[in-house]
């Protein structure tokens, strides 16, 4: 009976270090460098872009928040740029396929308003940039808003 006792402790034992191995695997693909995500962008279905790219948009206006505050406005700019280019490529691909329109509307508002904590931080010089991506993303989100409420177009029931 004590032997049963160490043999199923030992298989306990090997089925938990699979079951860590495999949750670290996961959690690695999960964590998938800014490159990686990009070359997934042409390879996901239509629908699955613009989860894509919002997540690389997302992850650089983190990056562009932390670059601003070391002073490296260079780097902070193209980071900055990506933020507007992959949150614009999100809008496309959600009306394009017809899905994700609101979390991709939502996702960029939530970005929008971080912009605008971001302006009041930053030199006079970097506010226009700033501004200039806030107001791009405004129009994304107007974009999405008219192609999930058309004007002028009454619901069918």
């Amino acid at each position: 009976m004590f032997g049963i006792g160490i043999l199923g402790f030992q298989r306990g034992v090997a089925i938990a270090a699979l079951l860590a191995a495999f949750l670290a695997s996961s959690m690695a693909a999960k964590e998938q460098t800014l490159e990686e995500l990009k070359a997934r962008v042409p390879l996901a279905s239509v629908g699955e872009r613009p989860q894509l790219c919002l997540q690389i948009a997302e992850r650089q206006l983190d990056d562009a928040d932390k670059l601003y505050s070391t002073f490296d406005s260079e780097k902070a700019q193209v980071s900055l740029t990506d933020v507007v280019t992959f949150s614009e490529l999100a809008r496309d691909y959600s009306i394009q396929s017809r899905k994700h329109q609101k979390q991709t509307e939502i996702a960029v508002r939530k970005m929008t308003r971080k912009l605008n904590d971001l302006k009041h931080l930053v030199s006079r010089d970097e506010q226009v940039a700033v501004q200039n991506a806030i107001d791009r993303l405004q129009r994304v989100r107007d974009d999405l808003l008219l192609a999930m409420f058309p004007k002028g177009k009454k619901r069918e029931e």
